[in-house]
């Protein structure tokens, strides 16, 4: 079979499409035919090994691992003894390792599970990553309640427009901010009030916000307290990668630092996988509450294509492979 696979950390220069053995499925496990790929910025780190705080996970001089890939949609081929919630021919959709290959394993208790009916392999690869981190965001850290004002920073990239569409689903009132090429995108999503950032400075507009979800990390800390209600939650889901060592760890132990002094709730996490999570979200397509933003599809060859646009920082919603 064909898989994507690395050997050193650098640009997507260092990837290789390569012929390798199918994987062997175990009793518990399913062998999955992958359809589609979304790539992710945690693809980049994983890529890049950088900051290096990360390679305490990834292999301090050289991956541990050699795919690259969370996110993926496919079909069933086989199942071990074991399995009774999949069989072969069901199409799924969910978070794996090394996800870049015609084919893999995976655990029936992986965080997969069938995909809708009515979304393409390639929307229903797109989900899982962005989709539960949005979720998680504005339901478990912010706690978003119908009535809230939403501010949404970096409405128009990957996880931006599920986190438009997860939280006028919650019952919010919700702001988007982007740049002027993405006003119409997000607006087509649903967002209440759009925020051209080229045009005007969300920081000192006036208004205030229940909730602010940070995805772009492109203003300080202050600046985002200032458009915060006194008791508002500030969720951190990006920041720069500024720095080697550290990176984009800057922010969040800044916030870690503020957070006991101010009246704000302020938290910066990283989702976990989770299959209840993506039965909501299944939930929330199937009655068309969300609906997936695909920007660009590369098939496998041209993944080092695929990386450096998803690097340039300005796709509109998800990168996607077909495989």
């Amino acid at each position: 079979m064909k898989a994507i696979r690395y050997y050193r950390y650098g640009s997507s220069d260092v990837l290789q499409l390569r012929d390798v053995d199918k994987p062997a499925v175990n009793d518990g496990e399913v062998l999955v035919r992958v359809r589609a790929v979304a790539l992710n910025p945690l693809d980049l780190y994983y890529l890049h090994g950088s900051p290096y705080i990360a390679r305490v996970q990834t292999g301090l001089t050289r991956p541990k691992a050699h795919g690259l890939g969370f996110d993926l949609a496919g079909t069933i081929e086989a199942t071990g003894r074991h399995v009774t919630s999949l069989q072969p021919g069901h199409e799924i959709f969910g978070t794996c390792s090394q996800t870049l290959a015609e084919y893999l394993s995976a655990g029936e208790d992986a965080a997969v599970l069938r995909k809708p009916g009515s979304l393409t392999f390639e929307q229903a690869a797109a989900v899982p990553v962005s989709a539960v981190t949005a979720l998680q965001a504005l339901r478990d850290k912010a706690r978003v309640r119908p009535g809230h004002k939403v501010l949404v920073n970096g409405a128009a990239g990957g996880v931006g427009p599920f986190a438009v569409q997860i939280a006028k689903s919650l019952g919010a009132e919700v702001t988007g901010v982007c740049s002027t090429r993405n006003v119409d995108l997000v607006a087509s999503i649903g967002a209440d009030h759009i925020i051209d950032y080229t045009k005007e400075d969300f920081t000192r507009s006036g208004q205030h916000y229940d909730v602010l979800v940070d995805i772009a990390g492109n203003r300080t800390l202050p600046e985002c307290r200032r458009v915060l209600t006194p008791s508002g939650a500030l969720v951190g889901v990006g920041a720069p990668s500024k720095g080697r060592w550290i990176g984009p760890m800057t922010r969040p132990v800044k916030m870690l630092l503020l957070a006991p002094v101010v009246s704000q709730r302020m938290t910066f996490f990283m989702a976990q996988p989770s299959r209840d999570d993506l039965v909501v979200l299944r939930d929330l397509l199937e009655t068309k509450q969300v609906t997936p933003v695909i920007d660009r599809t590369y098939p496998l060859r041209e993944v080092h294509a695929a990386i450096q646009y998803l690097e340039s920082g300005h796709a509109q919603g998800k990168v996607v492979i077909t495989i």
